[in-house]
């Protein structure tokens, strides 16, 4: 018994079809396997130390050049801003409006040693808590492995990638994704041939 075999012209035509196939798909998986990698390009923080050794560098001369050019009348801390001239009398202005407070006004208000000693308290708590806050930030933020942010942003990054991918591949070949899963474990041979 003799097995068939393709003629020369068959198997020209075959690699020409699959030649033509594989340039089709090398340059939009060229393009997804770019962008998929600036997606897991870590953030430096390098960019940022050297704009903010740049900042100190140049404080100076910045002050200097914001001074020059300054306008009469703008208040030189904020040249967008005018110029104060004194400190208004609020409390002169509005006296005849009965919803003003001129009595009891946070930060006019004068403390006693108890109350003082009760906000000085709260406030120490509140920062307590802040602090413990951004440990906990530091230390997610410092962990690799585990159920951290960064972890789960990989994992959505991977999951997104690899849907298009397997979109794309079902668009181009007309193979499902359960199909593509199938033949993926064929090739590595967790699923045996079909006899």
């Amino acid at each position: 018994c003799r097995y068939w075999e393709p003629s020369k012209g068959e198997i020209r035509k075959r690699k020409q079809s699959d030649n033509n196939y594989l340039n089709m798909l090398r340059t939009p998986l060229f393009l997804l396997c770019a962008a998929g990698a600036a997606a897991f390009a870590p953030q430096s923080s390098l960019a940022n130390s050297r704009r903010t050794a740049l900042r100190a560098e140049l404080g100076d001369e910045v002050k200097t050049a914001a001074e020059k050019f300054t306008e009469p009348g703008r208040n030189p801390n904020n040249p967008a801003l005018p110029e104060l001239k004194g400190d208004y009398d609020w409390d002169e202005k509005f006296a005849a409006d009965p919803d003003w407070l001129s009595d009891n006004v946070p930060g006019k208000v004068v403390l006693n040693e108890v109350e003082l000693a009760a906000q000085v308290s709260a406030l120490g708590k509140l920062e307590e808590e802040w602090r413990k806050e951004r440990l906990n930030e530091e230390y997610d933020d410092a962990r690799i492995l585990g159920w951290t942010g960064m972890a789960e942003t990989y994992n959505s990054r991977f999951a997104m990638f690899f849907l298009v991918v397997g979109l794309l591949t079902e668009y181009w070949t007309g193979v499902t994704i359960p199909g593509q899963i199938e033949e993926m474990l064929r090739v590595g041979g967790f699923i045996g041939p079909d006899f």
